[in-house]
């Protein structure tokens, strides 16, 4: 079975694209389009790695990543940041909240996978 992997970003088009360079490397991918709606995915079912953008409405990536670290099935799961924020003090703020690692948009679709490989493995 493959893993599942939830893509947060407020950005259809980014949502495609990251789901595209996933399912074609054989994982199986939901959407989210805030981190309300990711959380109550996250509630409802298991995921193996979760992929989200910082800024967003509603609940941005940073909250997210707080809350999922606040549930027991998430709380070794891998929580990856997909930004265009480069900062020191974002990606500070990424670690304290529990993000396990760091992706700057453009992201290359290889480099992507292989991050998800070396944390879901």
């Amino acid at each position: 079975m493959s893993a599942r992997i939830l893509v947060v970003d407020d950005s259809a088009s980014m949502r495609q694209m990251v789901a595209f360079a996933l399912t074609s490397a054989g994982y199986t991918v939901e959407e989210a389009e805030d981190g309300k709606v990711a959380l109550g995915l996250a509630r409802s079912g298991t995921f193996n790695a979760v992929i989200t953008d910082v800024n967003m409405p509603n609940m941005d990536g940073i909250a997210l990543i707080r809350e999922l670290r606040q549930l027991p099935a998430y709380r070794f799961t891998p929580l990856l940041m997909l930004t265009t924020e480069s900062g020191a003090d974002k990606k500070a703020d990424g670690k304290a909240a529990g993000a396990t690692g760091w992706l700057v948009k453009p992201f290359d679709p290889k480099q992507l996978v292989a991050t998800v490989r070396k944390v879901v493995s």
